[in-house]
């Protein structure tokens, strides 16, 4: 009876699931992000002390999907930060561990903002989807950003006891420039003041709101020129919007930015950053403050 009641012990052990058991990884922690920002945010608070698990993918981050080898190694990492707001909604069906899952924006969740149903599209090579649903681009509100940025500190925190100070230090200097930038972006848009704006695609809901500017946006791609049918919306929206200036996620191809001139519009690129940069050496900092030089340019723009 002893040797059975062993065995069963034994087998009862066995068989807790793995999902939630602690990791058993030598060397550094691991900690998965679901977007370039979070994992910007890790690099900087946390540097060399842990290893950042995102994976390389083209196009928006917010529309990959994982393979099953790919979930099962998100399933086994230290910690796994998601952005919220709906954004990437493959963690949702992938069996993550709760325990070791932080959802960055939480603090916010009240000031998310509702998108209306629209129409699906494709967004490059990105596959077909729709933006119907939750705003999710949070970050281009740099007070949401810095909330973020706590929400990973504080994670990183309990899986790092040990390195307390040094985190605390690191994000000190990361909420330096979050805060610089904000300031930034609040001069710009009290010189704005109500001047109407063109967003390429529905992406900066947050960057609006956050900021009090005056954006309408369409659905174009940076590499397709629209067809007529989308000139003519262009034009219709332009009676009561008559914006000078459009925000794009990438830069246009050359045709689209001479059309939108000869029509008195000028090209402004003002990258969400979601990915990695495509030249691969400016970081999410770097993006962002050219964000503000370029949204600057548009202030009197003719």
């Amino acid at each position: 009876m002893k040797q059975l009641l062993i065995l069963i012990s034994i087998f009862v052990i066995g068989c807790k699931p793995t999902a939630d058991a602690p990791t058993l990884r030598a060397g550094k922690p691991r900690v998965a992000v679901v977007n370039y920002p979070l994992a910007y945010f890790v690099e900087r608070i946390a540097g060399d002390l842990v290893e950042v698990h995102f994976p390389a993918m083209k196009g928006d981050p917010a529309f990959w999907k994982p393979t099953g080898t790919e979930v099962r190694k998100f399933q086994s990492d230290d910690l796994i930060l998601i952005n919220g707001a709906s954004y990437a909604k493959w963690p949702a069906w992938s069996s993550l561990p709760d325990s070791r899952m932080v959802n960055t924006s939480a603090a916010f969740r009240d000031a998310f903002i509702a998108v209306k149903a629209d129409t699906a599209h494709r967004h490059g090579k990105g596959g077909k989807h729709s933006h119907a649903g939750m705003a999710f681009t949070t970050w281009l509100d740099f007070k949401q950003a810095q909330q973020q940025a706590a929400a990973v500190h504080r994670a990183l925190a309990n899986l790092l006891p040990t390195h307390s100070e040094t985190l605390a230090n690191n994000f000190a200097g990361l909420q330096r420039d979050l805060v610089s930038l904000d300031a930034d972006l609040r001069g710009i848009a009290a010189d704005l003041g109500d001047t109407p704006l063109l967003g390429s695609h529905p992406v900066y809901q947050y960057l609006a709101r956050g900021y009090g500017l005056k954006i309408r946006s369409v659905h174009w791609e940076p590499d397709a020129m629209p067809d007529a049918e989308g000139w003519a919306e262009l034009a219709v929206l332009r009676k009561t919007h008559p914006a000078r200036a459009m925000l794009w996620e990438d830069a246009p191809d050359k045709s689209i930015v001479a059309e939108l001139k000869a029509q008195t519009i000028r090209s402004v690129v003002f990258a969400p950053c979601a990915n990695r940069s495509g030249n691969g050496t400016d970081d999410w900092l770097t993006v962002m403050r050219a964000n503000v030089v370029a949204l600057r340019s548009t202030i009197g723009a003719e």
